[in-house]
C-alpha cells in the first residue's frame, strides 16, 4: 500500500469537507501520460488500500500488456479513536493515509491496450473507489 516514507507532522488538522466553495480540481485535471484515464466526478478522500484495490483490478484486467500510472498519492493522515471509547483524552491514533480528491482530478492513466480493454478495466477500477468517476480518452 502507498504511504509516505517520512512525515513532518504525525497528525494533521481535519480540514474542511465542504467542497462546494472549493469547486473542481485545477491540478491533475488532464491526461499527461497515458491514452485513457479515470476522472473523478465527485469529491472524496481515497484511502491507500482503496487505491491498491483499484490498481490490482486494472493490472489484472489489462493483462501483461499496458502500463498504469497512479496520479494521486495518499499523504494526508487520518486519525480514529477505538470503538466504545469516551470522548476527551486527546486526538485518536493514526488510522490511515488518504488522498483528498476533487471533481475533475485524473486518478489513473493507462496506455498500451485497445480502447475496449481500457474502458472495461477503468470501469472495473472505478467500482473499487468511493467516488463517481468516468473514463476519459485523449
Amino acid at each position: 500500500m502507498l504511504l509516505p516514507k517520512k512525515v513532518k507532522y504525525r497528525k494533521w488538522h481535519t480540514m474542511r469537507r465542504n467542497t462546494s466553495r472549493i469547486g473542481t480540481a485545477t491540478r491533475g485535471a488532464t491526461l499527461a501520460f497515458g491514452s485513457f484515464g479515470l476522472k473523478a466526478t465527485t469529491d472524496a478522500r481515497i484511502r491507500s488500500n482503496q487505491i491498491e484495490a483499484a490498481r490490482k483490478v486494472l493490472s489484472r484486467a489489462m493483462g501483461k500488456t499496458g502500463k498504469v500510472w497512479i496520479r494521486i498519492f495518499p499523504d494526508m493522515p487520518i486519525t480514529r479513536k477505538p470503538a466504545e471509547v469516551k470522548l476527551g483524552k486527546g486526538k485518536g491514533d493514526l488510522f490511515a493515509y488518504v488522498a483528498p480528491v476533487l471533481p475533475g482530478r485524473i486518478i489513473f492513466e493507462i496506455d498500451g491496450v485497445t480502447e475496449a480493454v481500457a474502458k472495461e478495466a477503468l470501469r472495473k477500477a472505478g467500482t473499487k473507489l468511493p467516488i463517481k468517476s468516468k473514463v476519459v480518452a485523449r
